[in-house]
């Protein structure tokens, strides 16, 4: 059974805004949002798993550093850990950090509120992983089982990846006027507190819907954890659940820095599929705890799982999205909400 960091109070972490947590964090860090330069100043934020794997290796070989020499500009890069879309795109909107990552459908909040303002779009794919809904409460079968004492841990309630895409299928059962009929049971809790829950019991926690590795440690972990529910059922298959993103003004300010940060990302990309186990090593050095490094190379040598920057498979969250009333704007093609570069077009 993989280890984990002792389980922080579960309801303490909700008890904080997106804002308060966003601003706490990023002040520790000595982050607090200096005036930009219009050039050779990136600060990323990521969240936690393997769907941020380009960026652990871009970050472990200087890849956007090398990039930037090559165009004459001298990179300084910072990597912030955050976890929850709200929280990163307060960040975002703060000037606290120049690139989020986060899920496609808190891009898709975050591209609709600021559309003629800051003009927020996608800057490019991290790659296509399934998410699986684990629950350990053997009644439930499907997410028509779940009942008003279980409990579902993701990264924010209502608003991130996860629990979009719960919504997705709820609506696909229930009809979209009950698409947020599992809302209520849902716990906003980073993922490896979730999966250290799971699998340790005791909780109110008995399903997370995770990412890689946590859920297939949870799979491994817990004899009674098994899947409920997988993305790609449900989004129609692989898909580009996880992004960076930017506001135009960073764009149009720091074309330089914004493309070699994109040609990074592409060369980690052909890396990666290249040498899953370099890769691996990566990750567990930067940011795998004590994942398992046999469990970790089943993940990335899932066929499931792509390494690429061109988005994939994204449009549909959008319009369903704005079909339930979540955002006001319909996007009617990638180009909407994705901005245009070479790397990324033909994405969808």
């Amino acid at each position: 059974m993989p280890a984990f960091a002792p389980l922080t109070t579960l309801l303490g972490r909700r008890a904080l805004s997106a804002a308060t947590a966003a601003s706490l964090l990023l002040a520790g860090l000595g982050l607090s949002a200096p005036a930009r330069a219009a050039e050779g100043q990136l600060r990323i934020a990521q969240q936690f798993g393997v769907v941020y794997l380009l960026l652990n290796v871009a970050q472990d070989q200087k890849l956007i550093e090398k990039h930037g020499k090559a165009a004459g500009v001298d990179i300084q890069v910072e990597f912030v850990k955050l976890s929850g879309g709200p929280v990163i795109n307060d960040a975002l909107l703060s000037g606290n950090i120049d690139i989020a990552g986060a899920g496609i459908a808190p891009l898709f909040t975050l591209w609709d509120r600021t559309k003629g303002k800051q003009n927020v779009k996608g800057v490019a794919s991290l790659g296509n992983f399934p998410n699986y809904l684990i629950s350990t409460n053997p009644q439930v079968k499907s997410i028509a089982d779940f009942g008003d004492k279980d409990r579902i841990a993701l990264p924010a309630v209502g608003v991130s990846l996860q629990s979009r895409i719960l919504q997705m299928a709820s609506a696909k059962l229930w009809g979209d006027k009950d698409y947020q009929r599992l809302d209520k049971l849902q716990v906003a809790l980073p993922h490896p507190d979730a999966a250290a829950a799971l699998i340790k019991g005791g909780t109110e926690i008995n399903a997370h819907f995770g990412n890689p590795p946590f859920q297939e440690q949870e799979l491994a972990g817990n004899p009674h954890a098994h899947t409920v529910l997988k993305s790609y059922d449900v989004l129609g298959g692989p898909s580009s659940g996880t992004v960076l993103y930017a506001t135009e003004k960073f764009r149009a300010e720091s074309p330089k820095t914004y493309k070699a940060l994109l040609d990074a990302l592409d060369e980690a990309a052909k890396f990666t599929t290249a040498h899953p186990e370099k890769a691996a090593d990566i990750y567990l050095k930067l940011a795998g705890g004590h994942t398992d490094r046999k469990l970790l190379l089943s993940v990335l040598k899932n066929p499931e799982v792509q390494f690429k920057i061109r988005p994939e498979n994204t449009l549909k969250m959008g319009q369903f999205l704005h079909r339930v009333g979540a955002i006001k704007n319909p996007p009617a093609s990638i180009q909407d909400y994705f901005f245009d570069d070479p790397h990324t077009q033909g994405g969808n």
